[in-house]
């Protein structure tokens, strides 16, 4: 059951505002490509976990803090830590490194959602086969 998953990126041009950094949206961008990279080494997709019916993750909560700047053609590894498992939702923390130093921390909270009767979202227990798959992280491993 893994807690951590890394993804490895370059900054692209149309990711950098005029000074060349990239943009500050972009962190969140990569999070979520982060997340979705993650779930896919589980064999497990983010839209729907059950055949036929449909499951989503909105985001509840995100941040992000930003300790130096990255730049066009900087590789960074995004690290992806499962921070929290709940009944209903997962929490991720995400560290940006370039060369070892962390640029940038983030969090993403989202909550499992099925369809409801009025076209809208409830919320439902995290799926069986999802919760077996994930396991949360040593808070000293994304603390330090």
């Amino acid at each position: 059951m893994p807690s951590e998953f890394s993804l490895t990126s370059q900054v692209e041009f149309h990711e950098t505002d005029m000074a060349g950094i990239m943009h500050f949206a972009n962190f969140f961008r990569w999070m979520e490509s982060c997340e979705t990279a993650f779930y896919r080494t589980l064999g497990l997709p983010l839209i729907s976990f059950v055949p036929g019916q449909v499951v989503g993750w909105p985001r509840v909560n995100v941040s992000c803090a930003y300790r130096a700047p990255l730049r066009f053609n900087d590789t960074v590894v995004v690290k992806l830590f499962v921070k929290k498992l709940n009944t209903r939702s997962v929490t991720y923390v995400f560290q940006f490194r370039k060369d070892g130093v962390l640029c940038a921390t983030g969090e993403i909270t989202a909550v499992c959602v099925k369809p409801d009767a009025q076209g809208g979202m409830a919320a439902q227990p995290i799926p069986a086969e999802a919760r077996a798959q994930l396991q949360v992280a040593p808070e000293s491993a994304y603390t330090a």
